[in-house]
């Protein structure tokens, strides 16, 4: 199994567009189907609820670690972590980053979610493949997202 999740799309928008798409809190819950309950902070703890058909009853947590602007967002979280019987706080979490580059025709995204290998066993082939799976859905969303609302 790899440790590390890679995906990559060029957006047909600037990137001053896809950052705000990325860091707007409001935003990035209607792309990504989450209510968040206030602005990405670094250093601070992000809170709200999956909107998500059939993972409504989830709750979001990432802590976001940097915010340069137009140019990296991170958060660190617990993957796949959607058992409520199980306490996930003593996990080491992923990173997740998104860079953001200039290209001729608008924003090239690159995402990469890391530290796979420090999942417990027991969980970390279901969470590679499930988030390796989301994170093919949420560049389509984003894609979705600036091209309706540019």
């Amino acid at each position: 199994m790899n440790d590390l999740i890679e995906k990559r799309i060029e957006l047909q928008a600037p990137v001053s567009r896809v950052w705000r798409a990325l860091t707007d809190y409001r935003e990035f819950g209607e792309w990504f189907r989450v209510k968040l309950d206030g602005p990405f902070v670094p250093g601070q703890v992000s809170r709200g609820h999956i909107t998500y058909p059939g993972y409504e009853h989830l709750k979001w947590e990432a802590v976001v670690q940097k915010m340069e602007a137009e140019r990296l967002f991170s958060f660190t979280w617990h993957p796949y972590g959607v058992d409520p019987k199980i306490d996930y706080s003593q996990e080491t979490p992923t990173l997740v980053e998104f860079r953001l580059e200039k290209t001729a025709n608008g924003t090239l995204l690159l995402l990469t979610e890391s530290g796979f290998d420090k999942v417990p066993s027991y969980r970390r082939e279901e969470a590679y493949r499930m988030n390796e799976g989301g994170w093919t859905e949420q560049m389509k969303n984003i894609e979705n997202y600036v091209a309706q609302k540019p």
